[in-house]
């Protein structure tokens, strides 16, 4: 398996990423956007999730493309970040035409961070202004672990985070993978090795290989409605917007890998498909088959690397996994 020279999503060619975040909320928002409008679908397979805009993504309505996607910090107040994005958008120019007005279109959603230890006494909703500084931020280089939408995200016994990935295969096009990690479950069975191990490229989150042997007991749990993992899946393989709804739909048996339980009734657990179209398909059914593979295989990894990234900040309720 091989990685993109950056091992982020942004190895995806056009794509660009921006964080923003206020460690004294403890939460934060993340963008995506490209150097143009974009094809995009979603797959949500949670039972809570929280969104801005996603019935647009469906195959069968008007609007096949989109300009940028968030994915924030808290619960329904983080729905106001792609607002902010939106109206930056606007000053640009970029937008869906309609007569002499345009129209930024940025679907977005949400995790709930919000019982973090960070202090929401706000005056005013602050992912307005979250959403329109990480759109500024956006480049193709930027961290992980404790920022952006990671910030206050938190797994049932540590610390989740912001991660990425990437992934090159053999017919020439990129695969990538951006989430926020903020689960009921768990990354970790023991606290030490990875339930993503298996797809680990090198030493991406840490080495440690395989559990040595299968867990015994339930898996840990928040047990909680305190959750949610959102994500990203990106390629530059010419897809339509039922193809990035599948490859959406492919990439989440990557977050089942990685996070044990996944989808359940508390977690608000959601993917994006983004195509660029830069490159165009060899041949649709294989090409497709191993786009969706390296989705699933790309996440895994990347949430993993979330965890892994994960950094201490005064007030924490979770420790970090390096601690």
């Amino acid at each position: 398996m091989q990685t993109g020279p950056k091992n982020l999503i942004t190895d995806v060619a056009g794509l660009r990423v921006g964080n923003a975040q206020n460690d004294h909320v403890k939460s934060g928002t993340t963008v995506l956007i490209s150097d143009a409008p974009f094809t995009c679908g979603v797959s949500v397979m949670g039972g809570a999730p929280g969104t801005r805009e996603t019935d647009l993504l469906a195959p069968d309505k008007t609007v096949q493309q989109v300009d940028a996607l968030t994915l924030s910090g808290g619960s329904a107040f983080g729905l106001d970040a792609p607002s902010g994005v939106a109206d930056a958008l606007r000053t640009r120019g970029r937008g869906f035409p309609v007569g002499d007005q345009t129209v930024p279109i940025v679907p977005g959603a949400i995790l709930f961070d919000l019982l973090n230890g960070g202090d929401k006494n706000w005056d005013e909703n602050p992912y307005k202004a979250l959403g329109a500084m990480a759109l500024s931020e956006a480049g193709e280089d930027f961290e992980l672990g404790s920022v952006g939408a990671g910030t206050g995200g938190t797994l049932a016994t540590h610390k989740g985070g912001l991660g990425s990935a990437s992934m090159l295969l053999p017919s020439g096009h990129t695969v990538g993978a951006l989430v926020a990690v903020n689960a009921l479950g768990d990354a970790s069975p023991d606290g030490e090795h990875f339930w993503a191990a298996p797809w680990e490229v090198g030493t991406e989150f840490g080495g440690k290989g395989f559990l040595p042997s299968a867990p015994s007991n339930l898996p840990n749990t928040k047990l909680s409605s305190h959750n949610t993992t959102i994500a990203i899946v990106a390629t530059d393989a010419n897809l339509t917007q039922a193809q990035c709804t599948r490859l959406a739909t492919a990439a989440h048996d990557g977050m089942a890998r990685a996070l044990v339980p996944s989808h359940t009734p508390m977690d608000g657990d959601l993917i994006f498909g983004v195509s660029t179209g830069a490159m165009p398909l060899k041949e649709d059914i294989a090409d497709t088959l191993w786009l969706g593979h390296a989705a699933a295989t790309c996440l895994a990894r990347a949430i993993a690397r979330g965890v892994w990234h994960a950094a201490p900040k005064e007030g924490d309720t979770h420790p970090c996994f390096r601690s």
